[in-house]
């Protein structure tokens, strides 16, 4: 059986790379919803950003306009981080091929580690691996951004079951993890942002 992570790695996932491409629209878009991100964080800009899920690295092109952060990242379809590196987006050894199950990075490797639209794709029951390994990598904040549902759904995507999955996703970091809390979060409005409708959560580690 097909599972969804081959999906993304195929051509499925080839075809999203080229629908998202980084052209100066999408990239002024994403640089102005990062800019208001990083207001949040006030004098503790983090040094290190780590992005699970990064595809052809809009996030990543966004951010290297906006801070000398090291920029991290993993991705497991082999095209998109093939773009990230020769697009000169981050070095080779700070983009990785891997799976937010088991991210091929350190302990504490940045002290921000984020998603945007990628816990959306992860099925429900591998989804507490995958916030295990978030929480394992990041040093210090984790930021998630993605459709939300007061409770858990699943909604066809592209015609194809089992790839796409709505749930209050900063709620169930905060239910599994003690030393989470919350320093700000908001909503982005398609009609205002050019971004799909989504809920975003920056949290801390407070021990």
């Amino acid at each position: 059986m097909t599972q969804p992570i081959d999906v993304w790695r195929g051509e499925f996932g080839d075809e999203y790379t080229e629908r998202n491409a980084a052209d100066e629209t999408a990239l002024h878009r994403r640089t102005r919803m990062w800019a208001r991100w990083l207001d949040c964080f006030g004098t503790r800009e983090p040094a290190s950003i780590l992005e699970v899920g990064c595809n052809l690295g809009l996030n990543l092109r966004a951010l290297r306009r906006l801070t000398d952060a090291r920029l991290m990242a993993v991705e497991p379809n082999a095209g998109a981080i093939r773009r990230v590196i020769e697009d000169g987006v981050a070095d080779e050894d700070s983009v990785r091929e891997g799976v937010g199950e088991a991210i091929p990075f350190p302990d504490g490797a940045a002290e921000l580690v984020f998603t945007a639209g990628v816990l959306i794709h992860v099925p429900p029951d591998n989804l507490p691996a995958v916030a295990d390994e978030m929480h394992r990598v990041s040093s210090r904040f984790i930021l998630v951004s993605e459709y939300f549902a007061s409770e858990p759904e699943e909604k066809r995507y592209r015609g194809q079951d089992g790839l796409l999955f709505k749930r209050d996703f900063a709620g169930f970091f905060l239910d599994r993890f003690d030393d989470l809390e919350v320093v700000a979060d908001g909503f982005l409005w398609k009609r205002t942002t050019g971004i799909d409708d989504t809920t975003w959560a920056l949290m801390e580690k407070r021990g």
